[in-house]
């Protein structure tokens, strides 16, 4: 049974087949809710193909799974509602010419406009102002991240981060959303040893907090529930491509909009950074 947060994410038997065959097939997992979930294999083993199903923003193609208790792929949309991304290259990246401080205040504008009720809404400006501020210092507590360190404090561009410093910001406006289940992908990529340690300690400590984390990664931490992937592919994933994930996270039930605008946390993940390059 799943806790008043987290979301366990079971999988059985599950398989994404692409254009040029199998990007992962097979896979088994079990978690509970609140567990740090690494998905470890080399680059191109469907590892990104792989996280973006059990957060259904890609349609599997056999086996079931569950998160949070809800199948996939029959409930992808409403997967997509209690879930979000990290930082996925070509799905969901920091726009290099923001600031810390607009991609904060973005964040929390398009979460207001995505999931508040029309009580919220009808809330006075101050009164809104200040729930998106609690919600945004919560966040950046829970990442670890205080931009007062920065370069430029919140005026620091993204291009000027750190490779840790974009991951914690990353993970940051993932959490304003509340997710009971957060992606990652690439969470060891281009990271020193000490760094590494770093976001460990970060994706355990927000798991600990009761958010369910799946982190992909090439070297399992230990005391994470692992899955491999390497073993499981049975062709080049190369042609499973951006759009794929796109045109899988679209719920039938979403009004027309652009392609990142369709869900909750893609109107504050995806959504976030189609906004930016507006």
């Amino acid at each position: 049974m799943d806790s008043p947060h987290g979301a366990a994410v079971t999988a059985e038997d599950f398989g994404l087949k692409g254009p040029r065959g199998w990007a992962f097939r097979g896979v088994r997992l079990d978690a509970p809710p609140g567990a740090l979930v690494a998905i470890e294999g080399p680059s191109g083993s469907g590892r990104t193909c792989l996280l973006l199903a059990l957060t259904g923003r890609m349609r599997p193609s056999e086996g079931r799974a569950e998160a949070g208790g809800l199948h996939l792929p029959r409930q992808m949309a409403a997967v997509r509602r209690i879930s979000a991304l990290g930082p996925v290259p070509g799905v969901s990246e920091l726009d290099p010419a923001f600031t810390v401080a607009e991609h904060l205040r973005e964040r929390a504008l398009l979460q207001r406009r995505y999931d508040g009720s029309l009580r919220a809404l009808l809330r006075p400006r101050a009164e809104r102002t200040a729930t998106a501020g609690n919600r945004i210092d919560a966040a950046l507590d829970a990442a670890g991240l205080d931009p007062a360190t920065l370069p430029k404090a919140e005026r620091t561009s993204v291009r000027d981060l750190e490779r840790l410093e974009a991951l914690r910001l990353s993970v940051t406006l993932a959490l304003i959303g509340r997710p009971r289940l957060l992606a990652v992908d690439d969470t060891d990529l281009k990271l020193s040893d000490a760094e590494r340690t770093e976001a460990w300690e970060l994706l355990r400590s927000v798991a600990d907090s009761g958010t369910t984390v799946l982190a992909v990664c090439s070297q399992a931490p230990g005391g994470a529930i692992t899955v491999r992937t390497d073993n499981t592919a049975t062709s080049d994933t190369a042609d499973i491509t951006e759009a794929d994930a796109t045109d899988a996270s679209e719920p039938a039930e979403a009004p027309e909009a652009t392609k990142t605008e369709k869900t909750t946390d893609e109107g504050t993940a995806d959504a976030f950074a189609e906004t930016g390059r507006a």
